[in-house]
């Protein structure tokens, strides 16, 4: 799954932070309204229970009946009315045991006429002996408020229930509209937010891009150049500065690495200069050794021995010129004069010096291509040495060259049926000085991947140990 970009990051986090606070605020606003005409109605139910509560204590003091549960009905009921008119209340009176003894007017026509056990249960055990049953009738919440008359001994007379309804509809529109009010400023700010999150993110991630681009353009083996940012924070500077302190190390190292290659690189060609060289010395040597001692005998053959002798030394002088011109080919590898050459021409007039060569050429159609004609030919020399090196110990050798292409390609293929190359030199085939020759340097593959890359193109080969193997080299086209 791929990762949201930096400046997407920041510009969602600024805008879930908006939208996070504004739900945050409209809950908080909800619930402190909640529970504000909680409180409200609780408060005002209590302030209601205590005026009947007070009012009835008045009629305790005035009745001329004996105050007793039994006389309850006849002590309350004649100034009920009245009462609910001057406290603006509805209650009903309800003896202890639960029986419906009296009611206001304004009451619904079909009261509760008994409560239930297990509500009188719970005033009972109650210790402020007062009870309060919340419940839901149309839609609108009904608090119904129970509590026990005490006479003046502290007795209980009846109890008492006072129905309440907790009536929002006006709280509910103001705060609807206060909601409204709310949205709209947040939808404004919303937009506000969007703005400015889009130019935040864009100011934060701007110097980031910059830097990024750099770090995917720094290259050890490259002129890399520095960042130059101005207005930025403390944080970007930090890393600017720590990119161009990496970008001076970087061209330090590389001063160092290619210096310490080069060292390597001579060290190891004056190593194999030597090496081949000493090879042709020691039979030049010997031969001389050998020639001293047959002038020392006096034998009557010298000029036999003269002759043997010369040619010795001409040979072992021949070895050492190849490998001089080895080393001056791969040391010097000219770019050359890139020109639109017969291809087909310069593969045939090359392969003119191997007519004693097993070959069979297939080049009917002509080519071109943006070449040197004579690295093309040194790519033909070195791919058709390494095919008859490979069919020495072959009794019927032979070597197939074709020379094909389609509309962007031209294809030189040699195969030989020598005797192959094994799996544990194949990857080192085109390195420098690796050769799985007795004599030479090891030069040649290398050089023709060189000559091949250099002009754009691509060299692979397939081999089959024992049965064949064939090398392609691949060049651009031209018409």
């Amino acid at each position: 799954m791929r990762l949201l970009s930096l400046r997407a990051r920041i510009f969602t986090a600024l805008i879930f932070l908006v939208l996070v606070a504004s739900l945050l605020i409209a809950g908080v606003t909800i619930f402190q309204y909640s529970e504000q005409s909680n409180a409200y109605h609780e408060q005002r139910l209590e302030r209601k229970e205590n005026q009947l509560k007070k009012r009835i204590g008045y009629l305790l003091e005035d009745t001329v009946f004996e105050v007793t549960p039994h006389n309850a009905a006849a002590i309350f009921e004649p100034y009920m009315q009245q009462t609910a008119d001057v406290l603006n209340i509805n209650f009903r009176i309800y003896s202890l045991t639960g029986i419906l003894m009296s009611t206001t007017q304004l009451m619904e026509a079909a009261p509760v006429q008994e409560l239930p056990n297990t509500l009188l249960e719970q005033l009972q055990s109650t210790p402020s002996e007062r009870l309060i049953d919340v419940s839901t009738k149309d839609g609108i919440r009904m608090r119904s408020s129970y509590f026990y008359v005490f006479d003046a001994n502290g007795l209980p007379l009846a109890i008492i229930n006072v129905p309440y309804f907790d009536d929002d509809s006006l709280s509910s529109l103001e705060l609807n509209a206060f909601l409204l009010r709310l949205i709209q400023v947040y939808v404004i700010m919303l937009i506000i937010a969007i703005i400015l999150a889009y130019f935040v993110s864009s100011y934060i991630t701007q110097s980031l891009e910059t830097i990024s681009v750099k770090l995917n353009q720094t290259k050890l083996a490259k002129s890399n150049t520095k960042i130059e940012l101005t207005k930025a924070s403390k944080e970007i500077s930090a890393l600017v500065e720590a990119y161009n302190h990496m970008v001076d190390e970087l061209e330090q190292s590389a001063i160092e690495l290619a210096k310490s290659q080069r060292e390597a690189a001579w060290r190891e060609m004056a190593k194999q200069v030597a090496h081949e060289i000493k090879n042709p010395l020691t039979p030049m040597r010997l031969s001389i050794q050998h020639f001293e001692q047959q002038v020392a005998k006096g034998t009557s053959e010298w000029k036999t021995e003269v002759r043997e002798f010369s040619q010795t030394l001409i040979q072992q002088i021949d070895i050492m010129s190849a490998i001089a011109s080895a080393f001056s080919q791969f040391a010097a590898m000219p770019m050359g004069q890139s020109a639109r050459i017969n291809v087909t021409e310069t593969v045939k007039r090359a392969l003119e010096l191997y007519k004693d060569a097993p070959i069979t050429l297939d080049a009917d159609e002509t080519y071109y291509a943006q070449l040197d004609s004579t690295q093309l030919v040194r790519i033909v020399n070195n791919l058709m040495s390494n095919a008859i090196d490979a069919c020495d110990e072959v009794s019927k050798p032979h070597i197939q060259i074709r020379l094909i292409g389609d509309k962007k390609w031209i294809y030189l293929s040699v195969e030989d049926n020598g005797r192959g190359i094994t799996k544990a030199f194949r990857e080192r085939i085109f390195e420098p000085t690796f050769t799985t020759k007795t004599s030479g340097m090891g030069l040649g593959l290398s050089m023709v991947k060189s000559i091949v890359e250099t002009y754009g193109g691509t060299v692979q080969f397939e081999s089959k140990p024992e049965i064949a193997t064939r090398f392609e080299v691949r060049f651009p086209r031209v018409d």
